[in-house]
């Protein structure tokens, strides 16, 4: 019998893990009901079992067969709840017997793994003994077919989530001694190569943290509450990831928008906040990331200063080298577009293109080029190489954070330099935007290429453009600020933020668009109004 098959059958479930994310009582009563609202589509089941239909969209059918809509149902009571919950799983049984398609797919199987395992105590009560027999057996093979996968997927953000759920099943179904001692030196060895020494993930994303944690959390939790001795890597890499998450939030409590984050709603991050255990320290800077964090008063800017890891994770990183996103007392002024909940691939592409940040582009092309491969996956195939950044104190006392990349040499011969200052008192900002040779010459004249400067805005951001040089913005509590760049001829545009509660949002961006052969550098400040 082959080795993942091997070993004592599981027989019971010991405990039910934490779920930390918030439960909606709307939702669950729209379940209880046959609807299902996910990733932007509605199926209306009229009692029929849900997986008993053509599911609307791919992603939807990726989030129903996740389950994680099950902890909604935690708050109906009564038996209706459970019925309903032991129906949807013996529905997936029937129609995905064997382990293949999209609701296979790895990142998805995990995901169901983790719900039933969570909502084990719906789903099972008032269960008769077959069902809990034929529901303990389906957990046990998915632990199976996740472990026998393991081995060969790639190191990433799934990789690290199959370890975490593989060490929740061995704790928490009956499994042996030696099952238990594996899955906690997989998950310390992911953990080790996964979380960088600064507390960030290989990913460099933001939402990629928050996702660790709502797993590690109860994970930990679970270890503690069976009296298991825990992995060795476990409460130290919880800790740095708690680190790295506070560096990335805005003092109105959302995320910085990089690399694939988009909302992550605010029950999530209030319960992750509950169990910092950090003391919500913030760093300056997150070195092995590639991030900065420049902060005084009542303001903040968070740049991004590094590049994909490995050629693999380039895969999900975003053309977003040397942006930054600027925020003020509880409001976010400059952002990045971020993406979708529910995004496809069209929109994906977009979001991570250099232009769907507060970046600089050439021609409006990305800093990065992304293959439509179908065996390598949209990888960078082309762009940015290096970015090096330095970080000093100005002749004026100011906080200053000097950057470079090389997203353009290879094309146009040219790198890019960004510079962001802020005072003392965090009530001005100035930032410069230039081109150079790799030698540092300067671009030839007459060379006629169009550099555009972006700075998009936070769709709570009310604008006005006072005239050819400066541009008015507030926020609802009346936090104002001037945006200036004399002789630079910035102007308002549309633009579109991603990342909002209901999905795609209109919203506005400033643009500095010049020809690099007349004027290699554009400057501009940012000024706040008493």
């Amino acid at each position: 019998m082959p080795g993942f098959l091997s070993g004592r059958r599981a027989s019971r479930l010991l405990v039910a893990p934490t779920d930390l994310r918030i439960a909606d009582p709307l939702e669950g009563e729209d379940l209880l009901a046959g609807r299902f609202a996910l990733a932007g589509a509605v199926l209306e089941t009229n009692g029929r079992p849900p997986f008993s239909f053509e599911m609307p969209s791919l992603a939807f059918e990726r989030e129903l067969a996740g389950f994680s809509w099950l902890r909604h149902l935690r708050t109906r009571r009564g038996e209706e709840a459970n019925i309903f919950a032991r129906a949807a799983v013996l529905s997936f049984m029937r129609r995905h017997r064997s382990a293949k398609g999209t609701s296979w797919e790895t990142e998805i199987a995990v995901r169901r793994l983790n719900a039933w395992l969570c909502h084990s105590t719906v789903i099972l009560k008032g269960a008769d003994t077959g069902f809990y027999r034929r529901f303990v057996d389906q957990i046990a093979r998915h632990e199976r077919i996740l472990r026998r996968r393991y081995a060969t997927l790639p190191r990433d953000a799934v990789r690290l989530q199959t370890a975490t759920a593989l060490a929740m099943a061995a704790i928490s179904l009956d499994m042996s001694d030696h099952r238990k001692r594996e899955a906690a030196r997989r998950l310390d060895d992911e953990l080790e190569k996964q979380i960088l020494p600064d507390g960030g993930h290989i990913s460099r994303s933001p939402d990629a943290l928050v996702s660790l944690l709502l797993r590690l959390l109860p994970l930990r939790q679970t270890y503690i509450n069976l009296d298991q001795t825990l992995p060795k890597r476990l409460v130290a890499s919880i800790d740095r990831a708690y680190a790295a998450v506070n560096f990335f939030r805005h003092r109105d409590g959302d995320l910085a928008l990089f690399n694939g984050t988009g909302l992550v709603p605010g029950t999530a991050l209030s319960a992750l906040l509950r169990y910092d255990e950090t003391g919500g320290s913030v760093f300056r800077a997150l070195p092995h990331s590639g991030f900065d964090r420049l902060q005084a008063g009542r303001t903040t800017l968070i740049a991004d200063t590094g590049r994909p890891l490995s050629v693999h994770l380039s895969k999900t990183a975003h053309a977003g080298a040397l942006s930054f996103e600027m925020s003020a007392g509880q409001n976010r002024f400059i952002v990045n577009t971020g993406v979708p909940l529910a995004a496809d691939e069209a929109t994906i592409r977009l979001a991570r293109t250099t232009a769907a940040h507060s970046a600089v582009s050439i021609d409006d092309s990305s800093a990065m080029r992304f293959s439509r491969s179908a065996f390598l996956g949209p990888v960078a195939a082309g762009g940015i190489r290096q970015v090096t950044h330095e970080r000093d104190m100005d002749e004026n006392g100011h906080d200053r954070l000097i950057m470079r990349h090389d997203g353009y040499l290879a094309r146009y011969g040219l790198m890019l330099e960004r510079t962001l200052t802020l005072s003392p008192d965090g009530t001005e900002i100035t930032g410069s935007d230039g081109f150079r040779g790799k030698n540092g010459a300067l671009p030839a004249e007459g060379d006629e290429t169009v550099a555009i400067a972006r700075f998009h805005l936070h769709p709570a951001i009310w604008t006005m453009q006072e005239d050819d040089d400066t541009i008015f913005m507030t926020a609802h509590d009346n936090e104002s600020w001037l945006f200036s760049a004399p002789g630079c001829a910035p102007v308002l545009e549309d633009g579109v933020f991603f990342a909002a509660s209901a999905g795609k949002t209109a919203s506005r961006q400033i643009v500095i668009a010049w020809t690099i052969g007349d004027r290699p550098d554009i400057r501009w400040r940012l000024n706040r109004l008493s």
